[in-house]
């Protein structure tokens, strides 16, 4: 691919972009690419050297905060006056339904963080159990109670086990919740900034 290929299909992806962002993006790009023809790629070595148009897309949507797309998208959509008549006649339906809809999707995004919550809490409560097992086991040996002794402190080793199995199925599980969130993120600031192609 050519590097003014590319960079059309650069711009092309990045459509609905603050026009500043674009700008500065392609004048990134064509900066990189000619740095590399410099050092003596040729000219599809040097656009093959900087990625795949998608992939930098991609990356470029993630790094920009959602609310300046959302500003953008408003300031470049103009509304027709019939558009505005009937948006503010049927606002107490959709504006209703939208409402709702935000309200379930945040409830169940909560909720989840409350399993995560949770799941961290028992964890936890395990791992504290196994110290106060041992500490009580400890104790009841040092009394001469040698049957409940060692019957604490089996516990507390039995504690201790699942305090580290459940350590890393949370860590898991929290890892995969902040993924599932950017993924979240980057697919609404992608269909923030996807045009209708021609």
């Amino acid at each position: 691919m050519h590097k003014q290929e590319f960079l059309d299909r650069l711009q092309a992806g990045l459509a609905g972009l603050p026009q500043a962002d674009i700008e500065e993006r392609l004048n990134f790009y064509h900066e990189m690419i000619a740095d590399a023809m410099e050092e003596g790629l040729s000219e599809e070595e040097a656009v093959a050297s900087v990625g795949s148009v998608g992939q930098i897309v991609n990356q470029i949507v993630a790094e920009i905060p959602l609310g300046r797309l959302a500003k953008e998208k408003m300031k470049s959509k103009r509304l027709k006056t019939w558009e505005i008549i009937l948006l503010v006649l049927g606002s107490p339906v959709w504006f209703s339904l939208l409402a709702a809809a935000a309200a379930v999707a945040l409830a169940i995004y909560i909720s989840w963080w409350a399993v995560v919550i949770s799941a961290w809490a028992v964890t936890v409560s395990v791992a504290a159990s196994s110290v106060g097992g041992t500490a009580a086991g400890v104790l009841l040996l040092c009394q001469g109670n040698m049957a409940g002794g060692i019957v604490m402190l089996a516990g507390a080793s039995v504690c201790a086990g699942l305090a580290i199995f459940a350590f890393y199925g949370c860590k898991s599980l929290s890892g995969l919740t902040l993924k599932l969130t950017g993924k979240l993120v980057l697919w609404t600031k992608n269909c923030i900034v996807k045009k209708e192609e021609a």
